[in-house]
């Protein structure tokens, strides 16, 4: 049993839209990215998805023209089949947790962003 701290694994890099996994719980991934910029637009058929704010502001785009904003210490959980595109002005620190099968890029798997295989750090 460790501790994690989180600025320590942030520290470990510095590429956005790269998420890593930082531990494990049940089947679930703990995974950590920065991000800035604008991702894809994408769902995820079979899984739920947290994003946690960490550090800076994350917009999370609806296809029904919402938009949430979250910033430190907020967090939103995006339904199973929704579609969403997050995205930021400035770089910000996301925490996610998500069934270890998840792919970053959801139903959108031929683009240049999806991450099959993540680094665990």
């Amino acid at each position: 049993m460790n501790v994690i701290r989180l600025e320590d694994k942030f520290a470990q890099f510095t590429d956005h839209w790269n998420p890593r996994v930082i531990g494990e719980l049940n089947d679930q991934h703990l995974k950590i990215a920065r991000v800035q910029g604008e991702f894809i637009w994408h769902n995820h058929a079979a899984e739920d998805e947290l994003f946690m704010v960490v550090k800076g502001q994350l917009l999370i785009d609806f296809r029904d023209g919402t938009t949430a904003s979250l910033h430190p210490g907020e967090l939103l959980v995006v339904p199973r089949g929704t579609d969403h595109r997050p995205h930021s002005a400035e770089e910000t620190w996301i925490l996610m947790i998500e069934p270890k099968s998840t792919v970053n890029t959801g139903n959108q798997t031929a683009s240049e962003l999806t991450r099959s295989q993540l680094e665990q750090i």
